[in-house]
């Protein structure tokens, strides 16, 4: 299911090369075909810790479900 834009969503698997985890939350920006892969992408928006700015993650469509689906929250790290 394609979420509306600008709603939160949870990661419904790893991303270890961004440092994402399952159960991290997002908040949906854009969508996008990725042709080579035939498949919808979301660009991400996700907090960071207090003063740091927010980073930009793109995932396929089908790594995001709506908010309801996990509890957690974490903030992605500084690098």
């Amino acid at each position: 299911m394609k979420p509306e834009l600008f709603k939160n969503v949870v990661l419904t698997q790893d991303f270890p090369e961004e440092g994402l985890r399952a159960g991290d939350t997002a908040t949906v920006v854009n969508f996008m075909e990725h042709t080579e892969k035939d498949e919808i992408e979301a660009l991400l928006e996700l907090p960071r810790s207090f003063g740091d700015p927010f980073a930009f993650v793109t995932v396929p469509l089908s790594a995001i479900a709506p908010l309801g689906a996990a509890p957690k929250q974490s903030l992605v790290q500084a690098v």
